[in-house]
């Protein structure tokens, strides 16, 4: 063999292994990273997760759901796909059971879901969902004095809708559950889309068993849907504070 087929052949075994180095790298960071977002949302390979559907509150059937939130269900589908977890749906009136076993989202506000007005009262005692009435449901959520209203598509601004999205952890060897309620259907498929996009900056801030409730804003959800997401506010401390009559009359 000639000098220059030797440092042809030489060149190529090297590319070759410098191709499968990158190649190994590139999948020990993408395995990385799937163990971190399975370890964020408590779902293991294999591991079951129970998406609890809440109810359409324009309709009168008590199992009829609304299209946005098939759309956020859908969604979360594909993350819990994602970390090869197997997913259960449960209407919000049949789960019995409590929190850590599953990892588990609850869609939808404590109108719309029994589950999830039980997780408030339960884990979140600071946040209230009030009914202030109009032609078309509107609930005004507060938190720790701070109120966040509704504004339909006919104001100036094109509207606003806010969100509540917590993560509650109360275990420390259990699974957490994701609460996921929204002032509408379009905010609880946007409050699942902010979810699933931002939860590493999420994991870093909060940790991988950290609790939080943050309060999200839909801007002009007609125009764009649930596209156009902001944090409005970290209300943590806020609605794991039991308001003092409630303490009081307790």
């Amino acid at each position: 063999m000639t000098d220059s087929v030797l440092n042809v052949v030489l060149g190529l075994v090297a590319s070759a292994i410098s191709a499968g180095l990158g190649w190994l790298a590139q999948a020990l960071r993408r395995r990385r990273r799937l163990e971190r977002v399975r370890a964020f949302f408590g779902m293991p390979p294999g591991g079951e997760c129970l998406l609890v559907v809440n109810r359409h509150t324009a309709s009168t059937s008590g199992k009829s759901v609304s299209r946005n939130d098939v759309f956020a269900l859908m969604e979360l589908a594909a993350l819990i796909k994602e970390c090869g977890a197997q997913a259960d749906l449960v209407g919000h009136e049949d789960v019995r059971q409590g929190l850590g076993h599953r990892a588990e989202f609850c869609l939808g506000g404590p109108s719309s879901n029994d589950r999830t007005a039980a997780h408030l009262a339960s884990w979140l005692p600071g946040v209230t969902f009030t009914d202030v009435g109009g032609s078309a449901p509107e609930l005004s959520l507060a938190v720790g004095g701070e109120e966040y209203r509704y504004e339909p598509g006919s104001a100036p601004s094109g509207g606003q809708a806010f969100a509540l999205l917590a993560r509650l952890h109360p275990s420390p060897d259990g699974r957490p559950a994701f609460l996921v309620s929204g002032q509408t259907a379009v905010s609880n498929h946007a409050a699942v889309r902010f979810l699933v996009a931002n939860h590493r900056r999420l994991a870093r801030q909060y940790g991988g068993t950290g609790t939080f409730a943050l309060v999200l804003r839909i801007v002009n959800p007609k125009a764009y849907g649930p596209d156009v997401v902001e944090l409005a506010a970290d209300v943590t401390a806020e609605a794991m504070r039991r308001p003092a009559a409630a303490s009081t009359a307790a």
